[in-house]
């Protein structure tokens, strides 16, 4: 297979011609998701020329420092959609330097399909263009989207991905039909992205191996979490509520970072790899991101297949992936995010779905996205497509955070993404709390006793006293609701002193 098809070798230009392309004030959807595929070269040369600024970046999700890093130093970014990880972003978005709109990473590319923004430019790095389309990296994301919708095409081919990924996507394009996948590693659509090669206005030629994702060795903290989850999907199975090889699995990303930055390995991760190690055998996984506990189980054959949008893998797990594709094309699909996070696809096929929350507070709402009520972290990501309509819905951090200055149970949260209704299952380092079937009242309870940290709980036994005297189904005594955050943002701690 050649890399640019002959038909289009006349489209090649060097990154300095590509980047001029782009205008001020250019709407761009750019691929990438979670540190994978994200365009390199002409986001670095835009920086460097500073000829076009006011721009609006859109990408699948988390993309690396070259493109939201360098051109928020640059100082050309007005806006950003619909999630982002960057150190350089998070504090132009929390100064107001940069415009910000979280959403659901199954409504974006929807939502520009139905005429929602107009792209101008879509940048999409892969790993060739020939006659059947736009080959992906080894990340899908919004990439079929943007290329879609896009007035103008501008391609990076990147001669360090393996040409041997032709055959590992799954490309589909949503419309108002059924979507129809019943299996999570069932093929339903093409092998590359269909594209109107007269849109494309330009070829860069690369060669970069691009980052990895650094995980985090797993902590006491995150080992605990992870024996709770095991023994409670073991529990589910033995009530019948879970197949023997469980319902396939959504995980959140990584080393998530709580409220204060502290991070712990990807709880997800940890559940993965003790699953592979509990009799667990014919796993499924359909999630936004395939990490490198899924990888390792695929190769120990304790996992059946995995679908996914994206593979976020440390160096060495990328050596084992790229050294036996073949093996991994089998048991691997790479979705476009439309598809991997699709509602639809989610309920239909009774997901477990776990992620990493921020806060939550005693009635089991969840906080994702904001510290302290007003500063972005990241964004929403797709918890909410998984959360909301998963079969069984988890959502795991460490009880306190910052050396335990803060609790990660409060009284209410600060920002509320996930409200009661979408959290089934609440857990920490302490214990699990089964939420289903409870009242408020009852929930509250059992997050106290099971999930909040010894030198809490008496506060939080001490609030909902206090608020009792208030009545009603969800009691709160509103002028103290948010007083641990106050306090903390006043004195360091939610200690009192």
């Amino acid at each position: 297979m050649e890399r640019i098809a002959a038909s289009l070798r006349d489209k090649i230009k060097s990154v300095e011609e590509a980047a001029a392309l782009i205008q001020s004030g250019s709407v761009i959807g750019c691929s990438g998701f979670t540190l994978v595929g994200e365009p390199k070269a002409v986001p670095h040369e835009l920086a460097r020329q500073k000829k076009a600024d006011h721009l609006t970046i859109l990408t699948g999700a988390s993309v690396g420092d070259a493109l939201d890093g360098e051109l928020t130093r640059a100082g050309l970014l007005s806006m950003r959609y619909p999630y982002q990880s960057n150190k350089s972003m998070r504090n132009a978005i929390n100064a107001g330097e940069v415009g910000y709109s979280d959403m659901h990473l199954s409504h974006m590319p929807e939502f520009i399909n139905r005429g929602g923004l107009h792209i101008d430019f879509a940048l999409v790095e892969c790993a060739a263009v020939t006659e059947d389309g736009v080959i992906p990296s080894a990340a899908v994301g919004a990439s079929d989207c943007f290329l879609y919708q896009a007035d103008q095409i501008i391609l990076e081919v990147n001669e360090a991905l393996p040409l041997e990924l032709y055959g590992m996507h799954d490309i589909y394009r949503v419309g108002h039909e059924p979507i129809p996948l019943t299996d999570a590693t069932q093929r339903i659509g093409t092998a590359a992205i269909p594209c109107d090669f007269r849109k494309i206005a330009a070829i860069v030629v690369t060669n970069d191996p691009g980052g990895c994702p650094v995980f985090k060795e797993p902590d006491e903290v995150s080992a605990a979490i992870g024996a709770h989850i095991i023994s409670f999907l073991k529990e589910e199975v033995v009530a019948g509520r879970q197949p023997a090889s469980l319902s396939p699995i959504q995980s959140g990303v990584g080393s998530v970072a709580n409220a204060v930055l502290a991070a712990h390995v990807g709880v997800a991760m940890v559940v993965l790899a003790g699953l592979g190690s509990s009799g667990f055998t014919g796993l499924r996984m359909y999630t936004e991101v395939v990490q490198d506990s899924a990888l390792e189980l695929i190769w120990e054959g304790k996992m059946a297949g995995a679908s996914t949008t994206a593979v976020s893998l440390s160096q060495k797990k990328l050596e084992l992936f790229y050294e036996n594709i073949d093996f991994f094309r089998e048991r691997l699909v790479i979705r476009p995010q439309e598809i991997a996070n699709n509602p639809e696809l989610v309920r239909r096929l009774g997901l477990i779905s776990m992620n990493t929350p921020i806060e939550c507070d005693l009635y089991g709402n969840v906080n994702s996205t904001h510290i302290m009520g007003n500063k972005m972290m990241n964004g929403i990501g797709g918890s909410g497509d998984f959360a909301r309509n998963a079969g069984l819905t988890i959502f795991a951090t460490a009880s306190v955070a910052k050396e335990g200055a803060i609790s990660c149970i409060v009284p209410m949260c600060s920002h509320i993404d996930h409200t009661e209704h979408d959290v089934q299952v609440i857990v920490t380092e302490q214990g699990l709390a089964d939420l289903r079937w409870k009242s408020p009242r009852q929930r509250a309870e059992l997050i106290v006793e099971r999930c909040a940290h010894p030198q809490y709980r008496p506060l939080l036994r001490e609030y909902l006293k206090d608020a009792a005297k208030y009545g009603g189904h969800t009691p709160h005594n509103l002028q103290q609701a948010l007083s641990w955050h106050t306090r903390y943002l006043d004195t360091g701690t939610m200690l009192p002193g």
